[in-house]
């Protein structure tokens, strides 16, 4: 970013040279506005984010405890009071995103109102989002500097110099919420031009990485749910091809793809490929097919149909529908398939969706993965569909049992329940959960972690617990003393909320245009003044 003294200097020498007409112009007002508004487009944003992301898998890549995580947001808001937020603990946004999640834009976005995870929401609505996202997060950058210029102007106005050089240093120093956002495209949202034009609006709103999975588009389920079907990669590939070309149309030619697999959790495919050669992508797909050897036609019956394996000829197994299934116990090969085949031609990342966050698991599929692909990293969904409590519980138990331990007074299958809550066991659980992030960027290759749907949940949680005291004995003090009362103490700056709103910048601007005679709403009588101190 450009120091306030040099923003400064070139608006006075554009002013200057148009005479007169532009006398009116302050130059350092253009600098401080220019200065809050430091990216002009989406394609701004993306160029600069996907320059960050590619520094942190490099830095990662050096050192895995390098890695990087996110939240999944559902509004703008949101996402700008997790960044603000994240400034304010650690003092710096890096290595830390924002994830733009399908199931939210289904379940809170849509037109339709809630919606289920299968790509029946309006597809406008995720390019839609991120420029939301960014647009809050642009504000969030313009509200802080604001500050910043108030207290300069406040330094200056006592005559205090070196408050004033101080303001001045950290103004130019400033640290953007602008990060970037992993934007989850589903299947592509139809064919591969489909899917080349959806990309093209969520890179023009600022996406610097789209996520795209390996399901059929128009029979598309979330990854924890059943029913997935899969499609050949020669498919899949064409849409990898499809973000790329639109990254590389739109000049951002270190864009990011991440290619998700859903093959772990999925038993059907659409449609058998065409081999065109022994041993293809297509042959290798289709080695994984279900079916009935057949050796005489008598086995066949209208309808059905044959193909050759080998030195075999298949009859597939369908189901009514037409789909065919994919052999039992073949998920894990087929995701290293996936995976393998998705970075040889042109992904960056993979996500792999699991059943359970089990790092002895995903280690294993990365390891296969890395025997030819040796810088593999994954994006890791820590998913609400998890039951972390249950599924770590299980796993000490488990462990517990297999080192000889005594696991006597603990029933495997009633874990969850509050009896076992301060337990020696439940303890441990809860320490491999709090080391799981960094333990499996360590040990099975995972780059970036993220929580797809958590603000949905806090959301629910927040208002659950406001409405059960606001509307029953508590009243008001149940706002005041677990909702206002902490923000207060915490130090979250949307207990202003009109200056969180705009409003101290709307002022600001007021009197860049109309001097003295601007209306200002920041006055004495102002009640957001109860809360400066």
């Amino acid at each position: 970013m450009q120091t306030y003294n040099n923003k400064t200097q070139q608006a006075s020498s554009t002013i200057n040279q148009q005479g007169p007409t532009w006398a009116a112009m302050n130059p350092e007002f253009v600098a401080r506005m220019q200065l809050q508004n430091r990216f002009n487009t989406g394609l701004d944003i993306a160029k600069y984010t996907a320059k960050i992301m590619r520094e942190d898998m490099a830095s990662y890549d050096k050192d895995p405890a390098n890695y990087t995580q996110s939240l999944g947001c559902w509004h703008g808001f949101v996402g700008q009071q997790k960044m603000i937020s994240i400034k304010k603990h650690f003092g710096t946004t890096r290595s830390r995103y924002l994830y733009l999640s399908g199931w939210m834009v289904a379940a809170m976005r849509s037109e339709f109102g809630p919606l289920p995870d299968q790509s029946m929401h309006e597809k406008t609505s995720v390019p839609a989002l991120i420029e939301e996202l960014y647009t809050f997060l642009k504000q969030a950058d313009a509200r802080e500097l604001q500050h910043l210029f108030k207290e300069m102007d406040d330094a200056r106005e006592a005559g205090d110099q070196v408050r004033e050089q101080a303001a001045q240093q950290k103004i130019d120093n400033f640290e953007t919420h602008v990060v970037p956002i992993i934007a989850d495209i589903d299947a592509g949202f139809g064919n591969e031009e489909a899917t080349y034009l959806l990309a093209k609006k969520m890179i023009e709103a600022g996406a610097c990485c789209i996520q795209i999975e390996n399901q059929v588009s128009d029979a598309k389920q979330c990854g924890h749910q059943d029913g997935k079907v899969t499609v050949p990669h020669e498919d899949f590939l064409a849409k990898i091809n499809a973000v790329r070309y639109a990254f590389l149309e739109l000049g951002v030619d270190d864009g990011v793809i991440v290619a998700r697999t859903d093959s772990l959790g999925a038993g059907l495919t659409q449609k058998i490929p065409v081999s065109q050669t022994p041993g293809d992508l297509a042959d290798q797909y289709n080695a994984f097919i279900d079916g009935e050897e057949v050796t005489s036609l008598e086995q066949m019956k209208s309808g059905d149909m044959a193909i050759k394996l080998g030195n075999r000829l298949i009859k597939p197994t369908r189901l009514p529908n037409g789909l065919v299934r994919f052999k039992p116990n073949t998920g894990e090969d087929r995701v290293v398939l996936d995976c393998i085949t998705s970075l040889q031609n042109g992904a960056d990342l993979l996500w792999i969706e699991t059943e359970k966050p089990h790092i002895g698991q995903i280690a294993a599929i990365v390891n296969r993965i890395r025997d030819v692909m040796p810088n593999a990293k994954l994006v890791y969904n820590n998913s609400p569909s998890f039951n972390w409590t249950l599924n770590f519980r299980q796993q000490v138990f488990d462990a517990w049992l297999e080192e000889g331990k005594d696991v006597s007074q603990y029933q495997r299958e009633k874990l969850m329940s509050q009896d076992y809550d301060g337990s020696m066991l439940a303890e441990e659980a809860d320490e491999r959960i709090r080391r799981f992030q960094k333990d499996a960027a360590a040990q099975a290759g995972i780059f970036h972690h993220l929580i797809t749907l958590p603000t949905y949940h806090t959301a629910a949680l927040s208002t659950d617990n406001l409405a059960k005291d606001y509307f029953g004995e508590l009243g008001m003090l149940g706002y005041v003393r677990e909702v206002q009362r902490k923000e207060i103490r915490q130090g979250l700056a949307c207990v202003k909320h009109q200056d969180m709103s705009g409003s101290n910048i709307g002022d600001d601007h007021k009197e860049y245009f109309s001097g003295e005679q601007a209306l200002k709403a920041s006055g004495k009588d102002n009640t957001m003044n109860q809360f400066a101190v």
